[in-house]
């Protein structure tokens, strides 16, 4: 009878821990979007009224006439805007924040939310300088708060097959890498004023095209190579239309050498119109993507191919999708393009480029101390 009894108790214990571990599934992740000086902020908010499992309950704005132009747009409540995070904190405290300010503004907003206990999803690149990844990793590690770093290319299937066929071998071992990111020019592509006040200045962008879109090549070069760091980076770097972007470059050549391996990233403002494609050459195959599904492929015989990537999973189709895996557990963000590590790494590759490009010489990488 004893034994039946503790069974009964042992039994009903882990309904309630199954039951508690449902309600926290089934629960909203709440969100706060701070800044919206960022031009990607523009979608997030159709984003999240689409997705069932996240709450938007705060949007951090001091500019009257931006968040007005927001609220009208995307149909918000006005009570949902705050000028600051502390008058955000004193009405209540979301799961994470999504930062849409301008890159340099980063580190304050991750420190303070980190402070609160919140997690912060921001825009790449993860901050203008290394000093500032670091040390907004140590207030999310000291916080036990998550960081990660939203890509438009993060999202994309044909990235995604890529990767993990360079992963599984198919393409043999991978000897160069060739990113090319960006378009006409911010100018050119009309991005809003409040966004163009800090893009095109390294005060608030850490650099050009240069940073805005060396990133994403890292980001994914980073993760093919499993997190080690270049042995070298070589950067040159130059602004092309000097009446355009006066104060940072339009268009560089980032080199990654690497132990048997190179990368060459070609971010630039000077394309003929918007590319993002990944190019891999193995010694078995080469891939070579198609914008977010396509991807071309040429065997070492000869045989060419073209293929439409599957369709990703929902927590790694979209960021929020990503989130609110990461803050429901069932997502580890750990080496990949989203995760903390692997954005250190880029921003490293980043730093690298941006000194080799000043002084005409090759950096030399070694890994950081945790």
């Amino acid at each position: 009878m004893r034994r039946m009894i503790l069974s009964v108790m042992r039994l009903a214990g882990l309904c309630m821990v199954l039951g508690t571990a449902l309600a926290w599934a089934q629960k909203p992740v709440t969100v706060a979007v701070v800044g919206l000086e960022h031009g990607h902020a523009y979608g997030v908010f159709d984003a999240i009224a689409t997705h069932p499992d996240v709450k938007l309950i705060a949007v951090v704005e001091a500019d009257k006439e931006l968040r007005g132009r927001y609220a009208k747009r995307y149909h918000l409540d006005p009570a949902l805007f705050v000028d600051t995070m502390d008058e955000m904190f004193a009405k209540g405290k979301p799961d994470a924040v999504l930062v849409y300010t301008s890159i340099a503004r980063h580190r304050a907003v991750v420190e303070q939310a980190a402070a609160h206990g919140v997690s912060a999803m921001v825009e790449k690149p993860l901050a203008t300088t290394l000093a500032d990844a670091i040390a907004m990793r140590a207030a999310a590690h000291k916080n036990h708060t998550q960081l990660l770093v939203n890509y438009e290319t993060t999202w994309y299937a044909s990235n995604s097959e890529v990767l993990q066929d360079v992963a599984a071998g198919k393409l043999g071992t991978v000897r160069k890498v060739i990113v090319r990111d960006g378009h006409q020019g911010p100018k050119d592509i009309g991005v809003t004023p409040e966004f163009m006040k800090w893009l095109i200045t390294p005060e608030g962008n850490g650099a050009g095209a240069m940073f805005d879109f060396g990133c994403y090549g890292a980001d994914l070069m980073t993760v093919m190579m499993h997190g080690q760091v270049p042995e070298s980076v070589t950067a040159i770097a130059q602004t092309d239309q000097p009446d355009k972007y006066p104060r940072v470059d339009d268009d560089a050549t980032i080199i990654l050498k690497y132990k048997g391996a190179q990368a060459i990233l070609l971010p630039s403002w000077n394309w003929t119109t918007g590319v993002k494609n990944l190019e891999v050459y193995g010694t078995k195959e080469q891939a070579i993507t198609v914008k977010s599904t396509g991807i071309n492929w040429l065997t070492v015989d000869g045989k060419e191919s073209s293929t439409t990537a599957p369709e990703l999973p929902a927590d790694e189709a979209t960021a929020l999708g990503y989130l609110v895996g990461v803050m429901r557990g069932q997502v580890k963000p750990e080496g990949d393009l989203t995760a903390l590590d692997t954005n250190m790494v880029v921003m490293q590759i980043l730093d690298a480029a941006k000194r080799s490009a000043q002084t005409g010489r090759t950096v030399t990488v070694t890994p950081l101390g945790k």
